[in-house]
């Protein structure tokens, strides 16, 4: 079994869709090991996103990811980093298939309703962040 980090992001915290996402990602085969409610601070944030602290989007990235709560958890199943970025979607939930959370949840490119980890060691080091290391598995 492999871990993987997803977040609920203040979109879909603030739209009451904890519940309905946490379904979709079980019925495609994940177990959630861990999961919390948190509130990041900027300086929370920034560490978090650092790799787009470059990117022109990083200080609104950091606005909308502290602007409310969100819900990190970490997730369990074969394969988990790859198999979960195909159930979230495209980044544009306008380009984002059929079925997809971003497709069903997104209601824009910033506004996508989840964060995936991207490989394997980004999903340790981002599940270390939030739940230590020991979680990563």
């Amino acid at each position: 079994m492999a871990r993987t980090l997803m977040i609920i992001k203040p979109d879909a915290v603030s739209r009451n869709l904890i519940g309905e996402i946490v379904r979709h990602v079980e019925q495609a085969g994940f177990r959630v090991v861990e999961m919390k409610m948190a509130r990041l601070t900027r300086p929370q944030a920034a560490e978090f996103y650092a790799v787009h602290k470059e990117r022109p989007f990083y200080n609104d990235l950091l606005e909308f990811m502290t602007s409310d709560r969100v819900v990190p958890m970490v997730l369990e199943r074969d394969d988990a980093v790859a198999h979960l970025r195909k159930v979230i979607g495209a980044t544009d939930p306008a380009k984002a298939e059929p079925g997809t959370i971003r497709k069903a949840f997104a209601t824009n490119v910033q506004n996508n309703a989840v964060h995936a980890s991207d490989s394997p060691d980004n999903a340790a080091q981002e599940i270390a962040f939030f739940f230590g290391a020991a979680a990563a598995g």
